[in-house]
């Protein structure tokens, strides 16, 4: 069984903590965690984009010259694709680029993400982190007492407004909820700092 040391918010370590084998010992799988960091980004893509063929051009009504006799190559439309403001040809439309992915699969991958940053001892456990108000200097002293000076991930439970609010001005800090927790956040951090609470919960919805 995996076990964590804790710290308080003075970066003083209190004692430690053991991991659930189901979320934070489990192997790494890269495959997996690969799959599901593609659906993760390919759903944050719109999909808006968007062209005129020849048939959404304004215009184009009229012959632009006669069919014979010209001595000029035969022409329909002022609008078709060869012509300057015409339609695209097989331009881009809208459309949804996302995909599924079953359940266990994400769980397995969600799982595998959280054992490596044990395995890769990227994994710091605060006691608590309350703040009664919005404070960057707060967050800041906290990570320097843990000696953190990476891309850091903290997790909280419940709601975190106020540590939120409070990482969102630093570059290559991120908060977010127990409940929010994803694959990509957590590989695109180097470290992950989470409190004791968090990781209570992490273990009861992803065991």
């Amino acid at each position: 069984m995996p076990t964590v040391a804790v710290y308080n918010a003075q970066g003083v370590r209190t004692g430690e903590i053991e991991l659930s084998e189901n979320v934070f010992g489990q192997e790494v799988r890269a495959d997996l965690m690969h799959q599901v960091v593609k659906q993760y980004l390919a759903n944050q893509r719109q999909g808006t984009h968007s062209v005129k063929n020849r048939s959404a051009v304004s215009g184009g009504g009229a012959k632009p010259w006669r069919q014979k006799g010209t001595g000029r190559a035969r022409q329909g439309s002022r609008r078709a694709p060869n012509w300057p403001g015409g339609g695209i040809v097989f331009g881009p439309q809208p459309r949804d680029y996302g995909f599924k992915i079953p359940k266990k699969v994400k769980r397995a991958a969600l799982q595998s993400a959280l054992s490596s940053k044990v395995a890769d001892e990227a994994m710091i456990v605060l006691d608590e982190l309350a703040m009664d108000a919005p404070k960057t200097k707060t967050v800041l002293n906290i990570l320097n007492n843990l000696k953190v000076d990476k891309k850091a991930l903290i997790v909280t439970s419940g709601t975190s407004d106020n540590v939120y609010k409070s990482t969102r001005n630093v570059v290559g800090v991120d908060a977010l909820n127990a409940d929010s927790i994803n694959v990509y956040e957590l590989l695109n951090h180097e470290v992950l700092v989470v409190t004791k609470d968090a990781v209570s919960f992490i273990e009861e919805v992803y065991a």
